[in-house]
């Protein structure tokens, strides 16, 4: 299927820290010949909620992202983020799985839902998207990419990028600690956790480090500007948008 035209679903953490994520999404997307819509109705996809135990105001919400998305006249649905998008494509037909007209409703927004690198890589098939950038860059693999049975598609976009210098990084999939209410519930373990990932990363030696969601990215950073460390934080979108 060739995709034409999609929508960006921006998320939460995007929209408020990162905007930038979503503009280099943008751009990229075009660059790449796909028709890009940004509905403006869209809010949070429920995660929050969901996570925190309370199903019935997670349905709440999710039900007005059906909405938004379902007037969306595109092909696909785009997330510059991995959390959102399992939100979005594994827990979102579970939510009305007791309700057959919304559960059909959740399953065609979730067919229809790919994270950024799912959707280069996997619909799109591109893995180089002629992106250009001179420098060693390493990468933290987000935990809920696992959730959507992905594995190396970030990597191979980040290879196929013209000069760079690519550095594995040891525990490529530990947590960076952030899990959403978990750093703030638990703040001194998800400290340990991201000092620990942050230590990894100043040992490759890298000028930057890239992931694809901005929950991680935001922690990440943060741990590396109050360690000292000069390696910069980038959403792999940033990266792929040189």
């Amino acid at each position: 299927m060739c995709i034409v035209k999609v929508a960006l679903m921006i998320t939460c953490l995007g929209d408020i820290f990162r905007p930038e994520v979503g503009v280099a999404t943008v751009r990229l997307l075009r660059r790449l010949g796909v028709q890009v819509e940004f509905p403006d109705g869209q809010t949070c996809c429920g995660q929050p909620f969901f996570n925190s135990g309370y199903p019935k105001l997670a349905q709440d919400v999710a039900r007005h992202t059906i909405d938004v998305f379902e007037r969306a006249a595109v092909d696909a649905v785009v997330v510059p983020s991995g959390s959102c998008a399992a939100m979005v494509k594994v827990e979102y037909p579970e939510l009305f799985h007791e309700d057959a007209a919304w559960h059909k409703r959740a399953t065609d927004l979730a067919t229809r839902t790919h994270e950024l690198s799912d959707f280069l890589v996997n619909v799109l098939g591109r893995e180089d998207v002629g992106a250009n950038y001179r420098g060693k860059v390493t990468y933290h693999y987000a935990c809920h990419l696992r959730a959507l049975g992905l594995k190396d598609e970030a990597v191979r976009l980040i290879r196929a990028i013209r000069g760079i210098e690519y550095v594995p990084l040891d525990g490529l999939e530990d947590c960076c600690g952030f899990g959403g209410s978990f750093a703030v519930r638990f703040p001194e373990i998800s400290g340990a956790i991201v000092n620990d990932k942050a230590q990894a990363i100043m040992r490759t030696g890298a000028d930057v480090v890239v992931t694809t969601d901005a929950g991680c990215l935001m922690n990440i950073a943060g741990r590396l500007h109050r360690l000292g460390s000069g390696v910069r934080a980038m959403h792999l979108v940033e990266l792929l948008q040189t």
